[in-house]
């Protein structure tokens, strides 16, 4: 019997439990895969929690890196022993399991199983909001809040070696410290600086032309504040809670700003997106532009406690989980 992290009911972390599952052969266009790594990430929580309904039950988790161990009818690209890696597919929190072959990437030489695990989504989430939802220019000065979680900490390094200057936020002076070593130019600490004023003056009053925002309620209008007019608010997550409900007309009278909602999935959805994005991602991780670290490491049976130190603010960086 394989070992999985599986929910019954939506709820807090304590709904999470390890459970043995049956894994069959893989059917026609599927493979096996063997996890030896997991990524952890705030979606994941989004859906135990039931911020993102999910069919029932449903093993938790949404990336993970591994070997084929076996191969079905009509799979072509890929063989028993090739190392693979994906995101989006929900139910890896698991040793082994099925999944479809067109949505398994190959790891190139010089990709551990463990870095592309830490890295799928958050670096093929900063590849499309840096690349598709706002193309940014070498020498645009931008705000990102979260700057030293797992997404911050790849885009600090990104947008730099792009040549754009990243205002980047965080909580604490530690966080701070690390988002500006990982390559934004200026950094401030929203517990305790008011962001909004620090971005006026950091930009002497021009603002910026785009806010990349996966903090949610607690920073959506303060965001508003740093855009220039006709700047765009890209808001890609809910850390401190989901933003209310919006009237249009603040768009409009704060400089004829836009936003969006945008999500990796629809960014991915095609397998010629899938493969352009991860290969470009795959280029700036070899090319040591871009540095992955896995700041946190957790057995597969204690994947609570990753939820709860995720949720508490307690890690930073990429955390994975070891079956």
């Amino acid at each position: 019997m394989a070992k999985a992290v599986r929910y019954h009911k939506q709820g807090g972390p304590e709904v999470m439990q390890y459970e043995d599952v049956q894994v069959g052969d893989p059917g026609p266009g599927q493979v096996r895969i063997r996890h030896t790594a997991i990524g952890v990430n705030f979606v994941d929580t989004y859906q135990r929690s039931g911020l993102y309904p999910m069919q029932l039950p449903q093993v938790a988790g949404n990336e993970g890196a591994g070997v084929v161990e076996a191969v079905g009818q009509g799979v072509t690209e890929l063989k028993s022993g090739d190392r693979v890696a994906y995101t989006g597919l929900p139910g890896s929190y698991c040793d082994v399991r099925l999944v479809p072959a067109d949505r398994m990437v190959k790891l190139p030489q010089g990709i551990s199983e463990e870095q592309a695990a830490s890295m799928m989504l958050k670096g093929l989430t900063v590849h499309y909001l840096i690349h598709t939802t706002y193309p940014v220019k070498k020498g645009e000065t931008v705000l990102w809040h979260a700057a030293a979680g797992g997404v911050g900490l790849i885009a600090c390094q990104w947008l730099k070696h792009l040549g754009v200057t990243v205002i980047g936020t965080a909580g604490s002076d530690e966080k701070c410290a690390l988002a500006k070593a990982h390559g934004a130019e200026h950094v401030i600490n929203y517990s305790r600086e008011n962001f909004v004023e620090r971005v006026q003056a950091i930009t002497g009053g021009k603002k910026v032309p785009v806010v990349y925002d996966s903090v949610g309620k607690s920073t959506w209008e303060g965001s508003l504040e740093c855009l220039r007019p006709r700047g765009l608010i890209v808001s890609f997550g809910n850390a401190s809670g989901p933003v209310a409900p919006v009237n249009l007309g603040i768009l409009s009278a704060k400089g004829s700003l836009y936003v969006t909602r945008p999500t990796l999935a629809t960014h991915i959805a095609s397998r010629a997106d899938l493969v352009e994005r991860s290969s470009g991602l795959f280029e700036v991780v070899n090319g040591g532009k871009v540095k992955i670290e896995t700041t946190k490491r957790y057995k597969l049976a204690d994947a609570q406690q990753a939820h709860r130190d995720l949720e508490g603010r307690k890690t930073t960086g990429s955390i994975v989980l070891q079956p």
